[in-house]
Formats: structure tokens, sequence, C-alpha cells
């Protein structure tokens, strides 16, 4: 496993500096949140960025995710809208083409995967509705996506439909694609109880291509600083090496902006204690 930060929890860093923040601290895959300031794909300077980042991703030989959670790019109104469950006539389409973006970007940096998750369903349609819904809409996404030869990693995120492992495994029943991968988020796992980590690794390992770390509080959703919650990490760690996991292992601490470079030191340092490496 590479050891890697997502960069929602950078977000007064510009992406250059950023990377070469998180390299000198010793990390070694970064998971890149497409937002205003890093890889917008809607900014005239896109393409010039994007290939910059290549070519910064390459001399620090670091691997990468593309995230797709930013919070207002699409809509500065409403966090995270639109999405797969909206309707077409509320953006569904928006999203989709943001997300065709994010598959091109992937293929050009050669990232591991593409991150994405469900959305939350705002209309009162019934729960099956919804997952058909929303197996429609990632159904177009990963025909592009097995085009430019891009993995997805998708994201159970609390609050939204898809919020458990479980519902993933019913979404796969719908959608059942070699394309389509598990994004873990071992906080969220934690927060919704859904059972012994180690084991859920187990379970998931040929699915898994991105892990999500955080500490975090059962029945609480919030992003905490590592040994502010819950979660014992040593036994996660070493169930993503028993499983012979090789990807990104990203912190996400996106609400500590304010404190990055301390923040990503001390989640190195913990980490690394944790994973038994000097």
């Amino acid at each position: 496993m590479r050891l890697g930060y997502n960069t929602n929890g950078l977000a007064h860093h510009s992406l250059p500096e950023a990377l070469e923040l998180l390299a000198s601290v010793g990390y070694q895959s970064v998971a890149i949140t497409i937002d205003h300031a890093a890889l917008n794909p809607y900014d005239p300077q896109h393409e010039r960025q994007l290939e910059a980042t290549r070519r910064q991703l390459d001399e620090l030989q670091f691997a990468s995710v593309i995230e797709t959670g930013a919070r207002f790019l699409l809509d500065p109104r409403h966090k995270h809208e639109p999405t797969l469950l909206s309707s077409k006539s509320a953006g569904r389409p928006k999203r989709i083409e943001f997300l065709r973006h994010a598959i091109d970007m992937a293929a050009t940096l050669g990232s591991d995967c593409v991150s994405l998750w469900s959305g939350i369903l705002h209309e009162p349609l019934l729960h099956g509705e919804g997952f058909r819904r929303l197996a429609e809409g990632l159904k177009i996404v990963l025909d592009y996506a097995d085009k430019k030869n891009v993995m997805l990693g998708f994201e159970p995120e609390p609050g939204m439909l898809v919020d458990t492992l479980a519902c993933f495994a019913q979404l796969l029943e719908l959608v059942d694609s070699p394309r389509l991968g598990l994004t873990l988020d071992v906080g969220h796992a934690h927060c919704l109880g859904e059972g012994p980590i180690p084991e859920l690794i187990v379970h998931w390992a040929d699915r898994l291509v991105n892990v999500h770390l955080e500490d975090m509080r059962a029945g609480v959703h919030e992003h905490l600083m590592f040994g502010e919650g819950e979660i014992d990490f040593p036994p996660v760690l070493a169930a993503l090496a028993e499983v012979g996991y090789s990807g990104g292992v990203h912190v996400e601490l996106s609400r500590h902006s304010h404190l990055a470079p301390t923040a990503a030191q001390q989640a190195f340092a913990f980490l690394q204690q944790a994973k038994g490496t000097p």
C-alpha cells in the first residue's frame, strides 16, 4: 500500500504546492479532489494544468486517484449537487459530463481510479426506483470508463442512498461491471457500525481500488485526526497488507485545511507507527 492524502484537506494550497508538501512529508500517493483550484475541467487553462500535474506526479513518483466530491463545483448553492440521482431536468447530465471529465483526467495521469458516490435522493421516489435511476446513470459512466481503460471506485457515504457496504452489494446486483471497484472509507464503516473493519477488508478485497482513512466515532459522521476517535488502526493496516492491497491509502481530513501542513505530518507519523514502520 502507498500512504497518501486527499487534497480536499489542502484547500488553501495550490495543487503543485500541495503535491510538493506531501512529498516532503513522505507520502507516495495523492487523492486529487477536482475543485475550483485543482484541475477544474471548466477552467480555460485546464489542459495546461493537467499536463503540468502529469509531469509533477511523474517527477515525484506519486500514484494518484481522482476524487469527485467537491462541494460546490457544479452548483454554487447546493452542496454536492447535481448527482446521478438527480432527474435529467435537475442536472443529471451535468454530473455525467463531469464524471467523463474525471475519467479523462485519470486516463491522462495514469490514476488508479476515479472515486464517486451516489448522492442524496431528494425526490419522493421509492428506494428501488432510486437504485434504478442510479444504475442507469452509472452504466453510462462505466461505458465511458471502459473505453478509456479507467477503473471506478464507488464510495458508500453516510446520508446518501448508497451509504453502507450492504447497499453497495445491492447496487452490484443491478450494475456488476469489472470496471466498478470499491472506495472503502474506514471511518464511514465505523460510523455506521458495519462490523469489524479488518473482516470487511478481507471480504471486499477483490473490489478494493481506493481507501480513505480518518478517525471517527460511532454514529457521528465527522472526520477526525487520528487518535481523536475510536478506530484501532494497526489491525486495519495489517488487514490491507494481508490481502495484498497495493493501492493508495488516503488520509481524508477535509475540515483541516487551516492546519494542513501540521495535520499531514501528524497523520503520516501516526500511520507509520500503526504500520510498525520506524
